[in-house]
């Protein structure tokens, strides 16, 4: 395992980070291989553990902790707020970067991790209605408390990124220091503006999605139906399978990667993971396995970097900049979603 300084914080990380979205009801059941997921990233030495008070609305949460629990200080441990969470209908403020949920939610994640503290606290979304010195106050509270040592965010576009660290000069506030953004070889919208702008800001940037939701796995090919349990089956609309055009892009891009990769010496999974971490803004890649053999297929993947040949075949694949489907992106605009913010 390699490691990298996570921009300006001077914390230390893996190149490879554990993401664990699919802990719990929304991926893997199974909590005894959960844990064992947890114990062979550790032991590979991986260091970085993300997760998301939404993931199965708290469980993955749960599960973690769990599987933490006597290696709480051997990782750098991630946790993100924004998205709504369940509870009583009338409390209608369970979602958003407000301060009265912020302070909520930290607490609620402490107590399902089992830690009284978290290495980064990340803004999931931008939240329209919430001024962004709301946000960066409550959580600089956080930092000068000790309950958080880092705060950043996760799919800001690049304007948003500027004016959250004006915001924070200008109000003498904590500054995000870290991006969560979606970036692989079939979307690379990441390169034209957010990641050199969380380059020129020494932001810390973690890659999730580098497999592109599954399609850079090798499960996705052409004339081969997806398997019964895949997410395309389950979720067509959101993995491209409802869309004509997408699929057939997607699946003939895919076609020419298996040979790439081949060419290469390693598997389409390696090649997606050495891609992002071969840009010079990106500090780790998020895995996101479902199971056991899932992770250990991507544990390989900082064995050793691409050939500049293979980037620039890569480039001609997928210019850079390039995305196949605009809905990897990973976040729409508020003006382009919320119809009352271009109409009179």
């Amino acid at each position: 395992m390699r490691y990298r300084i996570l921009g300006g914080t001077g914390i230390e990380v893996s190149e490879l980070c554990l993401g664990t979205m699919m802990f719990g009801a929304w991926g893997n059941t199974d909590e005894a291989e959960c844990h064992r997921m947890v114990a062979t990233a550790l032991d590979a030495g991986v260091n970085f553990i993300d997760t998301a008070d939404v993931y199965a609305f708290g469980e993955s949460e749960e599960i973690l902790g769990r599987a933490l629990k006597g290696r709480r200080d051997d990782v750098v441990l991630v946790s993100k707020f924004h998205n709504q969470m369940p509870g009583n209908p009338l409390d209608r403020n369970r979602r958003g970067n407000s301060r009265l949920w912020i302070t909520r939610a930290v607490e609620n994640t402490l107590r399902r991790l089992g830690t009284d503290h978290l290495d980064v606290y990340l803004v999931h979304r931008p939240d329209p209605e919430t001024d962004v010195e709301e946000t960066l106050g409550a959580l600089s509270d956080m930092v000068r408390t000790g309950k958080v040592r880092a705060i950043g965010t996760s799919s800001f576009p690049a304007e948003e990124i500027v004016e959250a660290q004006w915001a924070a000069r200008r109000a003498g506030r904590e500054r995000f220091t870290v991006e969560q953004l979606s970036y692989s070889i079939l979307a690379r919208h990441a390169e034209a503006a957010a990641l050199p702008t969380a380059q020129r800001h020494r932001m810390g940037v973690m890659v999730w999605s580098p497999l592109n939701g599954g399609w850079l796995t090798g499960k996705y090919r052409v004339g081969a139906e997806p398997a019964a349990d895949s997410r395309a089956r389950a979720h067509g609309d959101h993995f491209d399978f409802a869309d004509d055009q997408v699929r057939e892009r997607k699946l003939s891009v895919v076609e020419e990667l298996v040979r790439l990769a081949a060419d290469e010496g390693c598997t389409l999974v390696e090649l997606a993971l050495r891609f992002v971490l071969a840009h010079p803004g990106v500090t780790s890649a998020v895995m996101g396995p479902r199971t056991h053999d899932q992770l250990l297929t991507q544990l390989t993947a900082v064995d050793r970097p691409l050939s500049v040949g293979t980037l620039d075949r890569i480039d001609a694949l997928v210019s850079p900049g390039g995305v196949l489907n605009p809905s990897d992106v990973g976040h729409t605009p508020p003006a382009l979603e919320i119809a009352a913010l271009r109409r009179r």
